[in-house]
């Protein structure tokens, strides 16, 4: 859980998520603790080191309760990232249990291996969940496009009303964005990367240390290829082809799939945002929360807090892109400026998704309110239904100034489109009736709002993450 320090007090849209908890500083200790644990075993794999010696660290990393995460900070200052502190807290751990095996802690690494490898190992526990819960939005969303496939509502551009929609046609763009941002994520983090290169992305420290240890055997691939692959397979994470120390591919891509992301439920909540205003309100959160000074309300709060994290995410992830202009083998100050904006584009990214699961999972629509809103233009909705049918029968301009006549007259004296064409010079007798109410229908022009529902539905999301 958060430290007494850092309680989200000020981002109520990570608090509770289970991004919260796998992205935590006793988290980030627990992964650091998990890197030097699976460095040991890979050298054991290897002949580097015994294997009661990787029994020892992997029991010392085990007991989280040793660490100190305040101290473990403070002392971080003297040598600028928290690996050295824990490296020497986790060596006295494995000298009580056995001073042989201590020396075998962090052998041939440096810090950058170690936290780099934490780091992605943070990612890949905070991902996982985070595509459980796209999931399960996309699976409403889908729910929802289906039984409001024919659902007539205004179609909004630049504000105004422009030709009809429906709200199935709305609902399945939400989730096609939702299963587009899982696809990113998903990709992105079957690639996160175990990180291990030593001082300078060599690995020559563990050619050093593996000449104490045994003869270089003739004939075997080369042993810091081998140990990287070992080192991959114990962290579960990807083999990358090189030392990544100044390479940040793996997290400039996680930035974006991030970034993505917190845009995609973004769309989604600002959607919400405008369509449950009181003066429209075709949808309104199943749970809204109050206000503190007007008891009447009931505010969109799931669909702020989504937007508030789409509003923060690009530029937290705007550092992190940055940061991969990094000088030289190792980096100062590129690399330590990625880890709070990754920490908490995590976090905001995992808590507006849990946010997106329970706004779409009580979302309430409301039909009604939309074909009222369809009428509020006086069937001006539909100018463009008409002006194609009247077309073939007078041309296309003097259509389309008859139109324009005709909705100026409409909004100018307050009445209905139909019976300001009825009088409209020129048209008189060319649509009977019948036919004009069917052109003024909104429901009536929808164009194929269905079948791309339909198509849209089609498309499901894959389950593979790694």
């Amino acid at each position: 859980m958060p430290s007494p320090d850092d309680t989200g007090l000020l981002s109520p849209v990570r608090v509770g998520s289970a991004a919260e908890e796998t992205t935590s500083d006793l988290a980030y200790v627990r992964a650091m603790l998990d890197a030097e644990a699976a460095l040991t075993r890979a050298l054991s794999r290897l002949g580097l080191a015994p294997a009661a010696a990787a029994d020892h660290v992997g029991a010392a990393a085990a007991d989280t309760t040793r660490y100190d995460v305040r101290d473990l900070a403070r002392s971080a200052r003297r040598g600028g990232n928290p690996v050295i502190p824990l490296v020497t807290a986790l060596t006295a751990a494995v000298a009580e249990r056995d001073p042989a095996a201590a020396d075998y802690v962090h052998r041939g690494a440096t810090s950058q291996d170690i936290f780099d490898t934490a780091t992605m190992l943070v990612a890949v526990r905070t991902v996982d969940p985070l595509l459980a819960t796209l999931d399960e939005t996309a699976t409403t969303l889908a729910r929802l496009a289906a039984q409001y496939r024919d659902a007539p509502m205004p179609g909004r551009t630049l504000t105004q009303h422009a030709v009809p929609s429906t709200f199935g046609l709305k609902a399945a763009g939400w989730r096609t964005l939702a299963l587009d941002a899982r696809a990113r994520l998903a990709a992105v983090r079957a690639g996160l990367p175990a990180q291990l290169g030593g001082a300078a992305g060599t690995l020559a420290a563990f050619h050093a240390h593996a000449a104490t240890e045994q003869p270089a055997p003739t004939g075997e691939p080369d042993l810091g290829l081998r140990l990287l692959s070992a080192y991959a397979a114990e962290t579960r994470l990807a083999e990358p082809p090189l030392p990544w120390h100044t390479l940040r591919t793996p997290v400039a891509d996680l930035a974006g799939a991030l970034a993505f992301t917190a845009g995609a439920l973004g769309k989604l909540a600002a959607d919400v945002l405008v369509l449950s205003r009181t003066e429209i309100g075709e949808v309104s959160e199943g749970s809204g929360g109050g206000s503190s000074a007007m008891p009447h309300k009931s505010n969109p709060v799931r669909a702020t807090l989504i937007t508030s994290a789409a509003r923060q995410v690009p530029a937290l992830t705007s550092v992190l892109y940055a940061s991969v202009a990094a000088e030289d083998e190792r980096p100062p100050g590129a690399w330590h400026a990625e880890w709070l904006p990754l920490r908490e584009a995590l976090r905001l990214v995992g808590g507006a998704a849990r946010d997106a699961a329970e706004l779409t999972a009580e979302l309430r629509v409301h039909p009604h309110r939309m074909r009222e809103n369809l009428g509020t233009a006086d069937g001006l909705i539909v100018t463009e239904h008409l002006a194609a049918a009247l077309a073939p029968l007078i041309g296309r301009g003097r259509a389309e100034e008859a139109l324009s006549r005709a909705a100026r007259r409409a909004a100018a004296e307050g009445i209905e489109l139909a019976e300001s064409l009825r009088e409209e010079p020129g048209l008189t007798g060319l649509l009977p009736k019948k036919r004009l109410r069917e052109l003024t229908d909104p429901a009536n022009y929808l164009g194929s709002a269905g079948a791309l529902v339909d198509r849209a539905l089609r498309s499901t999301p894959t389950q593979e993450t790694a």
